[in-house]
């Protein structure tokens, strides 16, 4: 199978000052061509792509170490370590391990029908999602189209200098989360730095917040013209990635209507195995609204944890408020819309984020608005929330 999919990269290069622009590869393509080539045990041919991509991306470093590598080996130049992530020179060392991760770029592409673990269920107002799966420096832009989720593309994206789980202002790490985009800053407004411009985050968002993370800042942004890509680690916390990625994937942007998935967890799980969690968690949900439109006030407040809070209230005060409210209510209408369903990333313990918008009536009341909750299981298997915000 990999010699028939090297051969098939071949053609397509070798036919490439043929086609259109549109139908080219990307240059990752062309680089993961050559890597299958080199797999495959065709090494000039390997040597061809990667000179024929080293002319189209002068600035494509990866490629160039690789492309000065494999001459050598070819010519019968002895160079140990040059591709080691251990080189004296850490611009070398950095490439080495842009090359290395790559290289595994096979890894990077799921399984046919399968899911990401984070995502139990999306809302239809969300059309695309976008995975990154922070430690394989890769990112997936899903389409979602009524309730089925497809990948669309993915491509290479790099990290924080130094990781993931970003704590605090200033310590270059990445943060794991769901997040918003909020908008788009060109590039005219922005240094060099970010390239073709980014797309800024909600960091910190409700859960940050909750946690006290501190910091700003977080983007999803390009790269300078005078190289293609970064290394896997090596900025300041945001998401990087190629010029032509960024303005590719900045059109299935929806500002505030496209989750942002950071993970350095990330499964690739069987449509079964979400569809079976997610209607465990949707029939608990709807107990959860059942009971509250009910006016059951104890069994309503039996779905909060002894641990729960919501925007300064603790659950003794959430709870005698409740009760205090329902026992005035003629009657109670709860309607519950848009509902996504995520396992939250970066959690030391199992969390399930519910997101949806509420519709509620009563005798004397009525609002809609659009709600986080938080869930975790009970000492006896139950899920239960533990806090509760208005996003």
């Amino acid at each position: 199978m990999n010699q028939l999919r090297a051969l098939h990269w071949a053609l397509a290069l070798a036919l490439l000052p043929l086609c259109a622009a549109a139908q080219a590869p990307t240059p990752e393509q062309q680089l993961n061509a050559a890597v299958e080539l080199l797999r495959a045990g065709k090494s000039q041919s390997a040597l061809n792509a990667l000179e024929a991509l080293t002319r189209r991306e002068p600035n494509f470093r990866v490629a160039q170490l690789m492309h000065g590598e494999l001459l050598a080996a070819l010519s019968g130049e002895a160079r140990p370590g040059l591709l080691s992530t251990a080189a004296a020179d850490p611009r070398v060392a950095q490439l080495a391990e842009e090359a290395r991760v790559r290289m595994v770029s096979e890894k990077a592409v799921p399984p046919p029908g399968s899911l990401p673990n984070a995502i139990l269920q999306l809302a239809d107002s969300y059309q695309r999602a976008i995975v990154v799966d922070l430690p394989r420096a890769r990112l997936y832009l899903l389409q979602n189209t009524a309730g089925k989720l497809e990948l669309l593309r993915h491509h290479y994206a790099a990290m924080g200098k130094n990781g993931a789980r970003k704590q605090v202002s200033g310590d270059n790490r990445t943060p794991v989360g769901i997040y918003q985009i909020t908008g788009w800053i060109g590039d005219d407004a922005l240094p060099e730095l970010y390239g073709s411009g980014a797309l800024p985050l909600n960091y910190p968002n409700l859960w940050d917040r909750f946690m006290r993370r501190t910091g700003s800042g977080i983007w999803l942004h390009g790269v300078p013209r005078d190289t293609y890509s970064r290394a896997p680690r090596s900025s300041e916390g945001c998401v990087t990635m190629a010029n032509d990625d960024l303005v590719v994937l900045q059109p299935h942007v929806r500002y505030g209507h496209t989750p942002v998935i950071l993970t350095d967890e990330l499964e690739w799980v069987s449509a079964e195995k979400t569809r079976a969690d997610r209607d465990a968690l949707l029939a608990r949900v709807e107990a959860w609204r059942a009971a509250w439109a009910s006016r059951d006030t104890d069994a309503y407040l039996a779905f909060y944890g002894a641990d729960f809070s919501a925007q300064g209230m603790s659950r003794a005060s959430f709870a005698a408020h409740k009760k205090r409210v329902n026992a005035a209510k003629k009657f109670i209408e709860i309607d519950l819309r848009d509902v996504s369903l995520f396992r939250y990333p970066g959690t030391q313990e199992p969390i399930l984020m519910v997101e949806f918008t509420m519709d509620y009536r009563s005798d004397n009341y009525k609002v809609s608005s659009r709600k986080q909750q938080f869930w975790k299981q009970a000492a006896n298997g139950d899920w239960l929330i533990f806090r509760e915000e208005n996003s």
